[in-house]
Order: C-alpha cells, then structure tokens, then sequence
C-alpha cells in the first residue's frame, strides 16, 4: 500500500543498506549503514548514515530519523532536507555507541538536533 507521497510502505532493510542519500541539491551526503530497530515498538528507530572516511577509516556515522529521508528515484537515493555543514555538526557516533543503552541517546540526541518528535 503506498504512503500519501506515493512511497511504498513497506521495504527490505537489505534494499535500504548501501543506498546513497543527498541533500535538496543532489550533493551526496553519505550512504545508509545500518538500520536501528526497536524492537519493542515494532519501528525503525534512525537510519545509520556513513559520512566521509575512506574504505571505513575515519568515518563518521551519524542517526538520522527516518521520517527524514525520503526516496528520490531520479537519484537512486534518500534526500534529507538539509545541508552538508548541518550534518557536519550533528551528533557524531562510534558504532558501539549507536547501541548504547539500546539506542535511546544516541535517538533522542539525533531527534533533538533534527527538531523531530519523538512520538511521531
């Protein structure tokens, strides 16, 4: 069934892993990670979104609310609506510490930076 904005409402994660997101002006961002459940809840907590680094060294991951992302098929990718020097400043995190305390902080640090709801 499709969402309002025509998007399907269901994916595999392993369509989702590896693909590339953008900002609004089709500059690429990073690329999607990993995907965080919450298994409680039964939804998706943030996507993990890579950014900068080379073959995996000194990258940074970054958790980015899913209600951001959006499919562009024309891109192939997710578009987020915001710029390369806001996601330099948001909240960086180790893989280890996208786990800890099952994801909470490291979700309402992300949700706070980006202003989104976490109830939504």
């Amino acid at each position: 069934m499709p969402t309002s904005s025509g998007h399907t409402t269901a994916i595999r994660a392993s369509r989702v892993i590896g693909t590339n997101v953008y900002n609004t002006a089709g500059e690429k961002m990073g690329e999607i990670e990993d995907v965080m459940l919450d298994k409680t809840s039964d939804k998706i907590m943030f996507a993990v979104v890579g950014f900068g680094g080379f073959l995996g060294i000194g990258e940074k991951y970054h958790a980015i609310p899913w209600s951001l992302l959006d499919y562009d098929k024309n891109n192939g990718g997710y578009t987020v609506g915001f710029t390369r020097q806001q996601l330099e400043q948001a909240p960086v995190n180790t893989i280890a510490e996208l786990t800890e305390n099952d994801g909470r902080k490291v979700r309402d640090m992300s949700f706070s930076y980006y202003k989104v709801d976490k109830a939504a």
